[in-house]
């Protein structure tokens, strides 16, 4: 008699810049969701899918959570949130590297979670990550009493999402808590994003890691043309990256033009490895002061409702 199968969605919560991105691709095993060091890069509920033995797993990483109430910032908040209802398993990742050195940041960064998570009736684990950069083991200490003693119904995990270490029983621990039910994806699948809004993504990625803390905080990645079809073996991309202001616009093309062939240049790279196809990856930076209050485009992006 064959074992039953296990079915479920994992939410990943926490703080900005815990490690929920790099963590979630560790467990895939490829890139789902982009990583940068500036706060805020996902904005958006990624979906990564993982297949192992009976067991599936659907990973939520969500924008990550924080006290800012203007801007885009309310709407991350409301994506992180309505993810929740989808849960049947909750990860928090906290980044326990800060709070050994600085235990009071714990308190703050925990309040919105605690708000959050108060009445969720499926099971909670934690994943204090990033326990390489701790040299002295001790201080990680107070870290688990803290913790422990605010999320009493939780398990935690101390793990390292860039080295992996710690990262295997922590997966076997949320695949055994998944519910029965079949399979909803086939085998081979690792994300519910189309190909289409990964690519916008990965181009947002390049700007991150490009631009660092001079990017505008509103700056937003749109594929506006995907053509497959009008040269065979070549996919034509032509992506819009939306800045707020007219004055942004030098920030990120550059002195003639090679801060934006630069970005262009590592997302195609990235892109093509993606798609095993060449790409012709076209990018215009465009003002769009209002974006931000647009409902179709916030929904075309994965922030409207």
């Amino acid at each position: 008699m064959e074992a039953a199968q296990h079915f479920g969605q994992v939410v990943m919560l926490g703080p900005t810049n815990a490690g929920k991105s790099t963590l979630l691709n560790h467990f895939i095993g490829q890139k789902v969701s982009i990583v940068s060091p500036k706060p805020q890069t996902t904005r958006n509920s990624i979906s990564g899918i993982l297949t192992q033995g009976n067991a599936q797993v659907v990973f939520l990483d969500t924008p990550g959570l924080h006290r800012q109430k203007r801007g885009i910032a309310p709407l991350l908040m409301r994506s992180a949130y309505t993810a929740l209802t989808q849960a049947n398993v909750v990860l928090v990742i906290l980044d326990a590297a800060q709070y050994a050195r600085r235990l009071s940041s714990l308190e703050l960064d925990l309040r919105p979670l605690l708000k959050a998570l108060r009445d969720m009736p499926v099971p909670i684990l934690v994943a204090l990550n990033k326990i390489d950069v701790v040299k002295e083991k001790a201080r990680l200490l107070p870290v688990l009493a803290a913790v422990s003693e605010a999320l009493p119904q939780a398990e935690l995990f101390p793990v390292s999402a860039r080295t992996g270490k710690g990262a295997d029983v922590l997966l076997a621990a949320l695949l055994d808590r998944l519910p029965e039910g079949p399979h909803q994806f086939d085998e081979d699948e690792v994300s519910t994003a189309p190909v289409r809004f990964l690519a916008g993504e990965i181009v947002r990625e390049k700007l991150f890691m490009t631009l660092g803390e001079e990017l505008p905080y509103s700056t937003a990645v749109v594929v506006e043309n995907w053509d497959e079809t009008s040269k065979p073996g070549l996919v034509k991309i032509q992506a819009d990256i939306l800045v707020t202001r007219e004055s942004h616009k030098p920030m990120v093309i550059g002195k003639g033009g090679e801060r934006l062939k630069d970005i262009g240049q590592k997302a195609r790279i990235e892109i093509e490895a993606m798609l095993e196809s060449k790409v012709f990856l076209e990018l215009w930076v465009k003002v769009r002061r209002d974006w931000t209050d647009d409902p179709a485009l916030l929904r075309d992006l994965g922030l409207g409702q």
